[in-house]
């Protein structure tokens, strides 16, 4: 072992948190339905990972999500309006504990006279000899190639020090009953951006059992799932593996053929299955809901897209200067979620397992170790995105002005515990949010009252009655059609609502995937004709970024029944709450540091909740 890495890996060893104290906890007595909706975020990352250029750690993400106010990686002080009940963080498998290495290294002259000392000196003088630097790529990661095939970072010593660390500090900040922190961490091919977060059940002591597994081990899905099999078998736990950013990952996420090329099998649809039951559907880098060539007769389809490395503008330049391939229009139905559930129809009707049988979540994939999604209080994708005035149109920033302020996971669970938290995820009783946390339940069934939307016992009579989401509905009854328990409230420190919309996917005699989107509840009294409803309207004052909840309604609900019901077509349904229109995150910035925003630059949005599904089968 180089001397520099033994170092490292003894100052890891020096540096893990003392095993907080077993606190008894007593699950209280409860109904035996889900009564609340936990908020939280699965995908955080700290400077533990390779391309973290920050300064905040896991230490600062957790009390950050507590609700405890930090330092951010500029020197500003950042808080939550309201703290989190749950996250993971997920920092990448590839080079986790880098930055360590860097820091302990950088002034080391063993390490500058190694190999990855020499390609970091290299890499430097090349970077530096280029006229047209700009002095804030050195703080975006350009050097990371120079580190990313180091031998001493992938020591199992090494790997092993820092999981120890990673595990420990979930299990020193796991709170149950009052705060979860899940064990993860992110599995990041390369190959057409194929991501994963992988959540564990377990505390610490299982799960350090067996290292992470990166894409280094294995770049494809198959791989990391026989590893979580690994996992399964040898230590007894669960773990699942949480797709997203879909929106990027030039039509494999979502293809019907496998790492090889071939179809699917069956036994392939149940693996996968298995272990990715949740998708995450909405984050910083993009929205992965739907998209205007998918669902062309949807007029709240393009919506956050970043469609690209480059944002809307599919084959620009990216950050570091490169270009990035243009997506065939072809391959975007392979890419997001509306899509895939209608094409895993298909795929259940050829092999008998429906591959793509999921629910939704959302997630930051914040790289600051802040899980802030509030427009007003964005904390941006890296670093250099943090608050300041030019961040929106700063030449080199990730995403500049396209970064969306997104999005969070709800949970319907029993109790704020690893265990129920992660069951709720396992059974899809969830639903993705863009950062508003609306709460949102939706209940399918056959003999649902039209009452039944106004009852104080509304979820009682929805699991009595029917299945949440995430649910099944099967063998229609003779002459009956499926009905829709919705309600959704608005978020207590957020916009009023303008509409619920059902989205209902199915495939034709013909085998063409086929969608409808039917308005089934208007704000402000506005009537639903022909399945049409006029504009909410906008009370958005840009100039000074606000708006007034003298539109829309605080809550909606509804009992509602699927029209064009064909008790012989499987069908997959989930639903759609929108906001009134508030100002985006660019607009409170315009407002802030008095700037004046480029023209093509939104500076309105509306923010969505989207459930899980709920399928049909005949």
């Amino acid at each position: 072992m180089k001397a520099t890495t033994a170092a490292v890996i003894a100052l890891l060893l020096l540096s893990q948190p003392l095993p907080a104290e077993e606190a008894p906890y007593s699950p209280p007595v409860r109904d035996t339905f889900p009564t609340r909706v936990y908020w939280g975020d699965t995908h955080l990352h700290t400077n533990l990972s390779g391309d973290a250029v920050f300064r905040l750690g896991p230490e600062a993400a957790y009390r950050f999500a507590k609700g405890e106010q930090v330092t951010s990686s500029t020197g500003k002080p950042a808080k939550l309006s309201r703290p989190l009940d749950f996250i993971v963080v997920a920092d990448h498998a590839n080079n986790m504990g880098a930055q360590i290495s860097r820091r302990y290294s950088a002034d080391d002259e063993t390490f500058k006279r190694s190999r990855l000392g020499r390609l970091w000196a290299e890499a430097l003088d090349e970077l530096l000899a280029n006229p047209d630097v700009n002095h804030e790529r050195l703080k975006t990661g350009s050097l990371w190639p120079a580190n990313r095939n180091d031998v001493a970072l992938r020591h199992p010593g090494f790997r092993q020090a820092v999981w120890d660390l990673v595990t420990s500090n979930a299990d020193k900040h796991n709170d149950p009953g009052r705060f979860t922190a899940f064990v993860g961490y992110e599995w990041t091919s390369n190959i057409a951006a194929q991501h994963r977060v992988v959540l564990f059940r377990e505390p610490g002591e299982t799960v350090r059992q067996l290292l992470p597994f990166s894409s280094w081990d294995g770049p494809q899905p198959e791989a990391l799932w026989a590893y979580l099999e690994r996992y399964e078998s040898e230590t007894g736990g669960d773990a699942i593996a949480i797709p997203h950013n879909s929106n990027l990952t030039f039509g494999r996420m979502f293809a019907i053929d496998d790492s090889a090329g071939k179809p699917f099998t069956a036994e392939y649809a149940r693996t996968r299955v298995k272990w990715e039951p949740i998708v995450e559907a909405t984050q910083i880098k993009g929205d992965s809901e739907t998209h205007p060539l998918i669902s062309p007769d949807d007029e709240f389809a393009d919506f956050e897209r970043w469609n690209g490395w480059a944002g809307k503008e599919e084959g620009g330049v990216i950050w570091t200067g490169n270009r990035v391939r243009k997506r065939p229009h072809e391959l975007i139905r392979y890419e997001y979620v509306r899509s895939a559930l209608q094409l895993g129809l298909g795929q259940a009707q050829t092999l008998g397992v429906n591959p793509f049988k999921f629910g939704v979540i959302g997630s930051t994939d914040a790289h600051t170790a802040l899980s802030a999604t509030t427009e007003s209080n964005f904390w941006g994708k890296t670093m250099v995105a943090e608050p300041k005035s030019d961040r929106a149109t700063q030449a080199y920033s990730v995403l500049n002005w396209e970064m969306s302020a997104s999005g969070y996971a709800a949970v319907w669970a029993h109790e704020n515990t690893r265990e129920s938290l992660f069951d709720a995820l396992r059974r899809r009783e969830t639903y993705a949010t863009t950062g508003s946390r609306i709460t949102l339940r939706v209940f399918a069934g056959w003999d649902f009252d039209l009452d039944d939307a106004h009852s104080p016992t509304l979820a009682k009579l929805g699991y009595q009655k029917g299945v949440p989401m995430g649910g099944d509905l099967t063998q229609a009854p003779k002459g009956s059609k499926p009905q829709f328990l919705i309600a959704a409230a608005r978020d207590a420190e957020g916009a009023h609502l303008d509409r619920i919309q059902v989205v209902k996917g199915w495939v034709d005699a013909t085998g063409e995937t086929r969608e409808r989107i039917y308005n089934v509840a208007a704000s402000d009294n506005r009537r639903i004709r022909a399945n049409r409803v006029r504009p909410v309207g906008s009370t958005v004052d840009v100039a000074t970024a606000t708006y007034t909840n003298s539109i829309g309604d605080p809550e909606l609900r509804v009992v509602w029944q699927d029209p064009d019901f064909d008790p012989r077509v499987a069908a997959v349904y989930y639903v759609r709450v929108l906001e009134i229109p508030t100002p985006r995150w660019t607009a409170f910035d315009a407002a802030f540091y008095n700037v004046d925003m480029p023209e093509h630059i939104p500076m309105v949005i509306q923010e969505r909740a989207y459930s899980s599904a709920i399928w049909y089968t005949p």
